[in-house]
C-alpha cells in the first residue's frame, strides 16, 4: 500500500513538472515572437522589466537579450528568498531560454502598422507572461519586486505596478517621444489583458453566500435545477432586516459560472424570495462540481 501512494505521489509530481515545462516552453516561444516580431523592429516598449529592457535596448549597442537577464536577475534572487528556490530556478531558465532566443532568431516584418504592431505585440508578450505564470515562472520580474513592496508598505501588488509602469511610459515620453510612449501604453494593455486572460481562462467563476430561513429548499432548489453542489455551514444567530435572531442556522455556499448566475438567483428566488445573497469573483477552482455537470 504504501508503495502505491508514493508512486501515486511520485506520478502527481511528474505530471506537474511536465505540465510546467509546456508551459514555460510555450510561454518563452510566444513572448520571443512577440519581442522580435512587434516591438523591437518598432522602438515599440512594454511594461515592466520587459520595458526596462527595451527602453535602455534603445540608447545603448548592448542586445536586448543581454539586458532581459541583467534586468531581471535581481528579480529572480529577490524571488529565491520570497517565494522559493524552484520558482527562482524556473525562472532563470525561462529568462535565459528568452534571451536566447531573442538574440539568435529573426522574423520577417510582419506589419508596419503602429496599431497593429502595439496590439499583437503586446498581445503576444501578454501570452508569453501568462503561459510561463502558469507554469510557476516569469519571465518578466517586476511582479517580484511589486509582491515584495506591497509586504513592506501599503500599497498593493497593483498599485505598485500601476506607479511603476506610469513612471516608464513617463520617461519613455521625455527620453523618446511622446507618440512612441502612447502606442507602448496601448502594449502594455494589451499584453495584460492577454495575461488576465491566459490566467483566469475564459470562465469567470462566482461564488454565492445564501442566508435564507428556508435553506433545506433552497439547498434542493440549487441541486436540482442549476446542477450545482452546495456547502452548507452553521450559523449561530445574527441580525437581519427582521432584527436579531439566535439558535442553530444554516449558511449556503456554492460556486457557479458567471452565465450561470442569473438562474442561479431565479432559483433562490423561488425558494426564498427574502434570501440575503452575497456574490464575490473567484479567480479558479478545483474539483467539486464546476467543471462538469453531475448526470441526471
Amino acid at each position: 500500500m504504501k508503495k502505491l501512494i508514493l508512486s501515486a505521489v511520485e506520478k502527481l509530481i511528474y505530471i506537474r513538472y511536465v505540465k510546467d515545462f509546456i508551459f514555460i516552453t510555450m510561454g518563452v516561444l510566444l513572448a520571443s515572437v512577440g519581442l522580435k516580431g512587434f516591438l523591437l523592429p518598432n522602438n515599440f516598449l512594454d511594461g515592466g522589466a520587459t520595458g526596462v529592457s527595451l527602453l535602455l535596448q534603445l540608447f545603448s549597442d548592448i542586445e536586448l537579450s543581454v539586458f532581459i537577464v541583467l534586468v531581471n536577475l535581481p528579480f529572480i534572487f529577490l524571488g529565491a528568498r520570497q517565494i522559493s528556490r524552484e520558482f527562482a530556478i524556473k525562472s532563470a531558465l525561462a529568462i535565459l531560454a528568452l534571451s536566447i532566443l531573442v538574440h539568435y532568431i529573426t522574423f520577417p516584418t510582419i506589419t508596419s502598422d503602429k496599431l497593429l504592431i502595439s496590439i499583437f505585440g503586446g498581445f503576444f508578450l501578454g501570452a508569453g507572461i501568462g503561459f510561463s505564470i502558469r507554469g510557476g515562472a516569469v519571465i518578466d520580474g517586476s511582479e517580484v519586486l511589486a509582491i515584495n513592496v506591497s509586504r513592506k508598505s501599503s500599497l498593493t501588488v497593483g498599485d505598485f505596478i500601476t506607479v511603476f509602469n506610469v513612471m516608464l511610459f513617463s520617461v519613455a515620453a521625455i527620453l523618446v517621444n511622446v507618440e512612441t510612449a502612447m502606442y507602448s501604453m496601448l502594449t502594455y494593455l494589451s499584453a495584460s489583458k492577454t495575461v488576465d486572460f491566459i490566467i483566469n481562462g475564459v470562465e469567470e467563476y462566482i461564488g454565492v453566500l445564501i442566508v435564507s430561513h428556508k435553506p433545506d429548499i433552497v439547498k434542493t432548489q440549487i441541486i436540482d435545477q442549476v446542477g450545482r453542489g452546495v456547502t452548507v455551514f452553521k450559523s449561530d444567530g445574527g441580525y437581519g432586516s427582521s432584527g436579531r435572531y439566535s439558535g442553530d442556522g444554516k449558511v449556503l455556499f456554492c460556486v457557479v459560472t458567471r452565465l450561470e448566475v442569473t438562474k442561479l438567483l431565479l432559483e433562490i428566488a423561488k425558494a426564498d424570495a427574502d434570501a440575503f445573497v452575497v456574490q464575490h469573483s473567484i479567480k479558479d477552482t478545483k474539483g467539486g462540481m464546476i467543471k462538469k455537470r453531475p448526470l441526471h
